[in-house]
């Protein structure tokens, strides 16, 4: 029998409709962040050589805000664990709002010849640093709530939904890009756009997200007792390792795309930017796919999701690499986004239940830092190396993710994950070392 009350499992405090509604509006707030930010990057291509700006100096726009991000993430987690997940997404939804704004503006300035492109450059960038510092605090807080309100044997499925949020966003901001370029404001419209729809999702948020008092874990802890993870943590350090070098093949293929398209159609970049959307959506369905049917279809749990996930994802990059035209480009990219689709909620799900209740937020913030600091350096190496030779990024992609599937299949940790479904329990096994059997190296 089910308890209630205060003292009731989380899993258990908030369901039926409640529950329901909760989770749609966390997957409204990722959905809106991915979609505003793959529209972001549709189009930024277009806008750097429209602009003047080199196109390795565009894709660095991103790195100060993955700095942050990357910093900010378990800030906001751990906060979220003592002031409940609510406004920390209610914080991190106002910062993608201004954030935008932000960007959108000095694009414009830019495209209508009224700064200098270093100016649009600096005022971009320094926008875009406000996503990584406030926009950062709803993913993990996301992620936690979610985490916190589902039992471990459901959580994989509850994980991959959300993660499909990402999938579904990136399918609905290249879709309807084209259709934001508005004459007075052109590229720029988008930016604007999304600054309006996060907004909208925060005021969601504030009316319609519940949290009660009794429902924040670790609240009444003193901040010397709550619960800390350091990403060097034994229970999910192979999680950490894995989760950045696989996003950090991800982001590689993600801003390298545009270029690609533009370099392969030979044409005009504001032209290109809606062939690089339809990339982008034919990716995003196959990472659906995954987190919508496959997943659910065939069970997969998530030491399996790992080593899948990574292969997928290296075939796809080895036709991207060799692709002689913009068909196989989709192609590819869409393999690709399978197997990130497969991996993405294998490395969440696992870290999440490596660990017990109360480190739930903790191991969020952990888990979201990957997705800044993947962004750092990733990209800007990998639009450098496709400028000295196109098929070298993606070469290198494949040598991480052959690499990956042997660690998924060898690390004593991730091949057991999900082998103790109580995370409590795993906790306790974690903390028992036998020096004489590797399979007893962390929680299971």
């Amino acid at each position: 029998m089910s308890k209630t009350g205060p003292d009731a499992d989380p899993s258990t405090r908030l369901e039926g409709t409640a529950r329901s509604r909760a989770f749609a509006i966390l997957f409204a707030v990722l959905l809106s962040s991915a979609a505003g930010n793959t529209a972001l990057q549709t189009v930024l291509p277009a806008i750097g050589r429209q602009v003047g700006i080199p196109d390795v100096q565009i894709v660095s726009i991103f790195s100060l805000s993955a700095l942050l991000w990357g910093v900010m993430s378990p800030v906001w987690a751990r906060r979220s664990d003592r002031l409940g997940r609510k406004p920390m997404v209610m914080l991190g939804m106002a910062g993608f709002a201004v954030s935008m704004l932000g960007f959108g503006f000095f694009i414009l300035m830019g495209l209508k010849g009224l700064m200098a492109p270093l100016a649009v450059f600096v005022g971009a960038a320094l926008s875009r640093a406000i996503f990584g510092l406030a926009g950062s605090a709803s993913n993990p807080a996301a992620q936690a709530y979610v985490a916190d309100r589902t039992a471990p044997a459901e959580r994989t499925n509850a994980l991959a939904t959300m993660a499909s949020a990402t999938g579904l966003g990136t399918i609905l901001g290249p879709a309807v890009a084209p259709f934001l370029v508005f004459p007075l404001i052109t590229l720029s419209g988008p930016m604007f756009a999304f600054a309006i729809l996060a907004g909208v999702v925060l005021v969601l948020v504030v009316r319609g997200l519940p949290e009660r008092p009794q429902e924040i874990p670790g609240r009444e802890a003193s901040g010397a007792d709550r619960p800390r993870i350091r990403w060097n943590d034994r229970r999910i350090l192979p999680f950490v390792v894995y989760g950045f070098l696989l996003a950090s093949a991800q982001s590689v293929n993600q801003q390298t795309l545009g270029f690609m398209v533009i370099d392969k159609l030979r044409m005009a970049p504001a032209l290109a930017a809606a062939f690089a959307g339809i990339a982008m959506m034919a990716g995003a369905a196959a990472s659906l796919l995954a987190q919508w049917g496959l997943i659910r279809m065939l069970r997969l749990k998530p030491r399996q999701l790992l080593w899948l996930g990574a292969g997928c994802a290296a075939l796809g990059n080895l036709i991207v690499a060799f692709s002689p035209d913009y068909h196989t480009l989709v192609v590819g990219f869409a393999l690709c986004s399978l197997g990130y689709g497969f991996a993405r909620p294998g490395f969440t799900a696992g870290a999440s239940l490596s660990v017990g209740h109360e480190e739930q937020g903790a191991v969020a913030g952990a888990i979201s830092a990957i997705n800044g600091a993947s962004v750092i350096i990733a990209p800007v190496l990998g639009v450098a190396l496709y400028k000295w030779a196109h098929p070298s990024p993606y070469l290198i992609n494949v040598a991480v993710l052959a690499g990956l599937v042997a660690y998924a299949l060898l690390d004593p940790i991730m091949r057991r994950v999900g082998d103790v479904v109580d995370p409590g329990e795993a906790r306790d096994e974690a903390q028992v070392v036998d020096a004489s059997s590797i399979d007893a190296t962390g929680p299971h």
